[in-house]
C-alpha cells in the first residue's frame, strides 16, 4: 500500500504560479505510476497530468503547456508546477497512484486506473 499527501495549494492571483507536491509513504515510490486530477464544485473529476514509473508524461488538453509534472523518486515525491493560472483552474487537486504494470508501461489518464488517492489540496485562482 501507499499513502499520499498533497501540499502546496492556496490562493493565487490570475497569471500566478503554484507548485503542488504529493509525498508518498509505504511501498517503493518508484514502482508506481502517478497522476494529478482536479475537481471543481459541481463538476466531475478531471484529468490534469500523469507520469509513469519510467517518467513518461501526459497532460490534459486544457493544460496547453502551462503545467509540468515531475517526480523525484529519492524524495518519494511528485510535483505539479502550475504557471499562468486562470480562475478556471480553481479546484481541489488530487494526486493518485497505482502499481506499475511490468507488461504495459504507460501513462494513465483515467481516474479508474488508480487505486490510491490523496485527500486533496485546494487551489483558488482569484484577484
Amino acid at each position: 500500500q501507499v499513502q499520499l499527501v498533497e501540499s502546496g495549494g492556496g490562493l493565487v492571483q490570475p497569471g500566478g504560479s503554484l507548485r503542488l507536491s504529493c509525498t508518498a509513504s509505504g511501498r517503493m515510490f518508484s514502482d508506481y505510476d502517478m497522476g494529478w486530477f482536479r475537481q471543481a464544485p459541481g463538476k466531475e473529476r478531471e484529468f490534469v497530468a500523469a507520469i509513469s514509473w519510467s517518467a513518461d508524461t501526459y497532460y490534459g488538453d486544457f493544460v496547453k503547456g502551462r503545467f509540468t509534472i515531475s517526480r523525484d523518486n529519492a524524495k518519494n515525491t511528485m510535483y505539479l508546477q502550475m504557471n499562468s493560472l486562470v480562475p478556471e483552474d480553481t479546484a481541489v487537486y488530487y494526486c493518485a497512484a497505482d502499481p506499475l504494470d511490468p507488461y504495459n508501461t504507460r501513462v494513465r489518464p483515467g481516474p479508474n486506473e488508480y487505486g490510491y488517492w490523496g485527500q486533496g489540496t485546494q487551489v483558488t485562482v482569484s484577484s
